[in-house]
C-alpha cells in the first residue's frame, strides 16, 4: 500500500532527472542532478528507517522518521566535529612548519 508523493530535491529544473524511490515502503519521485546519488540517499533513510523500527517498540511511521532524522543528524554533527578537528590539526601543522621555515632561516642567518 504504497503512496506516491512528489518531492523535490535542491536541483536547477535544467540540469533534474525525476527518480522514483522507495523509503519506509512508501514511494516517492524526487528530482536531482545525479539519480544514483538520490538513491544512495534514499537507500541510506530507508536503512536508518527500518533499523529504529526494529529498536523501538512504536509503529508509527512519522515517529520513527523522526527518530531516524535525528539519528543521521547525530551522525552528520560527528562528522562535521571530526572535520572541524582535522582541519584544525591541519592548520596547526602548517603554522608549525612555517614557524620551524622561519626559526631556520633566522638561525641561518
Amino acid at each position: 500500500m504504497a503512496h506516491k508523493k512528489e518531492t523535490s530535491a535542491a536541483a536547477s529544473p535544467e540540469t533534474a532527472q525525476a527518480v522514483t524511490v522507495e523509503i519506509y515502503d512508501q514511494q516517492y519521485n524526487l528530482r536531482g542532478t545525479n539519480p544514483d546519488h538520490v538513491r544512495r540517499l534514499a537507500a541510506t533513510v530507508d536503512a536508518k528507517m527500518r533499523a529504529v523500527a526494529a529498536n523501538s517498540t512504536t509503529v508509527d511511521s512519522l515517529r520513527v522518521a523522526v527518530l531516524a532524522a535525528l539519528n543521521l543528524a547525530d551522525e552528520l554533527s560527528i562528522a562535521k566535529d571530526r572535520n572541524e578537528a582535522k582541519a584544525a590539526t591541519n592548520t596547526m601543522a602548517r603554522k608549525a612548519n612555517e614557524l620551524g621555515d622561519l626559526l631556520d632561516q633566522v638561525l641561518a642567518g
